[in-house]
């Protein structure tokens, strides 16, 4: 006779727990890029969001010295954070030079060429024999800075949002909120929502779980919130009533970086952090990876490495400058042998000319000398 089971059931419900113990055992990693144009505070919010200075302030008062280097480029920023003993490996990517200069053709391109070879990398990690030791550096999340116009986006920004939508999990954000009023504010990113939604760009949507009510209208929120507007400080104010918070200070008051009144970091944070971070990680792994795996699979056979296209902006640049230098001295050399040729032309006729001339007198001389030889035979006939 079979025994009854005992009314905690077989143990299954406690499948979570178990995961939960294992997570917290290896804890987790999380790669995170910020794109935009300098002077927009990315540097200030990563710092802020994990409250700790991850990356020292950038020098901006020189950045117009690399203008001729015209190259965006890609930092890579590591930190191991800790919070009641759940430990979290975060990586920064920065990527400094993006859009500071008036000609931004393909700037865009060491920033998607850098996503895609971070997928590459872990795909030909995993057709290896041992896999034990695998190095993961695919973009989770990615923080795309619009600079506080007040009009709408910029071509710019139309063209890499939908080159960064389709690859990585986008989460477009207004920088430097407290430069709008809360009416411009408004329409400002109603604006980036129409321009988003007529130029199809893809970006990250936190799901919409139906059978939690309250995790749905949270992600509901953050959804309408989108793009967030963001207050970056990691500085110490007071304000009016006494307290202290994280904040910039003005003439007018105080914007405070956790007020939802002012800004919108809190809902950020949660979407990046609190709420729904392992989204985010499997996402990449089950959408972004997968879709490049997908298709580099449809077109290279097993273990074949990709071929390696050389289109860095400042090499097609320099090529392009390479090109028009030989073109000049071609047209140069040309120039100087037509001249050339022209003179020996000039030589030539001048030459024949003078031969002419030469025979003539030859010719004259030879009719002179007849003459004289006709003349005296004459002489000698008489005699």
């Amino acid at each position: 006779m079979a025994a009854a089971p005992s009314s905690d059931g077989i143990g299954i419900a406690n499948l979570p727990n178990q995961r939960h113990k294992i997570v917290a055992k290896h804890g987790a990693h999380f790669t995170i890029m910020v794109v935009g144009e300098s002077g927009l505070g990315k540097t200030t919010l990563i710092n802020t969001l994990f409250s700790t200075e991850l990356s020292p302030a950038k020098n901006y008062t020189r950045r117009h010295h690399k203008q001729l280097d015209k190259l965006t480029e890609v930092e890579i920023i590591k930190a191991e954070l800790e919070e009641k003993q759940f430990k979290v490996k975060l990586t920064v990517i920065d990527t400094p030079g993006f859009g500071d200069y008036v000609n931004n053709r393909d700037s865009w391109s060491p920033i998607v060429d850098f996503i895609d070879d971070q997928h590459e990398a872990y795909m030909i990690q995993e057709q290896q024999p041992s896999r034990s030791e695998k190095s993961d550096l695919r973009v989770h999340a990615c923080l795309y800075f619009i600079r506080p116009t007040g009009h709408t986006l910029k071509p710019l920004d139309i063209e890499i949002m939908k080159r960064l939508g389709t690859r990585v999990n986008l989460i477009p954000v207004v920088a430097k909120a407290d430069t709008l009023t809360q009416n411009d504010l408004f329409t400002f990113k109603q604006r980036i929502r129409d321009v988003i939604a007529a130029q199809n760009i893809r970006i990250y949507q936190p799901p919409i779980e139906a059978d939690d009510e309250v995790t749905a209208e949270h992600a509901r929120v953050l959804l309408e919130a989108i793009p967030f507007s963001i207050i970056g400080s990691t500085e110490d104010v007071q304000t009016p009533d006494g307290r202290v918070v994280k904040g910039r200070e003005y003439l007018w008051g105080v914007a405070e970086v956790e007020n939802e009144n002012h800004c919108d970091f809190r809902k950020l944070r949660s979407l990046l952090i609190r709420t729904f971070m392992l989204d985010l990680i499997s996402t990449t792994e089950e959408q972004h990876y997968e879709n490049y795996r997908q298709q580099q699979m449809e077109t290279r056979k097993f273990g074949e490495r990709k071929v390696k296209k050389f289109n860095n902006p400042k090499f097609l640049e320099e090529e392009e400058q390479l090109r028009k230098r030989f073109t000049e001295q071609v047209k140069s050399e040309e120039a100087r042998f037509r001249q050339w040729e022209q003179h020996l032309i000039t030589e030539r006729d001048r030459l024949n000319k003078d031969l002419e001339m030469a025979h003539g007198a030859i010719k004259s001389l030879e009719a002179e000398l007849d003459n004289l030889q006709v003349g005296y035979g004459r002489g000698t006939g008489r005699r």
